[in-house]
């Protein structure tokens, strides 16, 4: 299964968050059994991955995997993230949503291309 997907999150601002998150989704990944085979930071607060994960992992898990670890990381290693969220309890790096598509073999070059473009789209419209 190749899925792209892309997710909100709260850390553009914060380059330090982001330099510290880039490893995170490969090193997951190779933890739990999927690639990540493109993976692009958009400056909107969103990122877009195109993944591949055999039939055994479900969707559901591979992005549970990715927000709950990542975030996990993420709060304990960078807190100037403890500021920029409004709750002392209950804080969430990620947004509850995700989209996902599955693809073919044929149509990865494209997806891979449509997230490879995505920084480039955004860099035109500033």
């Amino acid at each position: 299964m190749v899925t792209p997907l892309k997710t909100l999150m709260g850390f553009s601002v914060h380059l330090n968050v982001q330099l510290k998150f880039y490893n995170l989704p490969y090193d997951i990944a190779s933890k739990y059994g999927f690639t990540i085979a493109h993976m692009e930071i958009g400056k909107d607060d969103h990122i877009h991955l195109l993944v591949s994960a055999p039939p055994k992992l479900s969707v559901t898990n591979i992005m549970r995997w990715l927000k709950g670890i990542s975030a996990w990381h993420l709060f304990r290693e960078c807190p100037e993230l403890q500021t920029s969220y409004w709750k002392k309890q209950g804080r969430h790096l990620w947004s509850p949503s995700y989209y996902v598509e599955s693809i073919g073999s044929v149509n990865e070059q494209a997806v891979a291309k449509y997230i490879d473009d995505q920084r480039k789209k955004e860099v035109k419209l500033e």
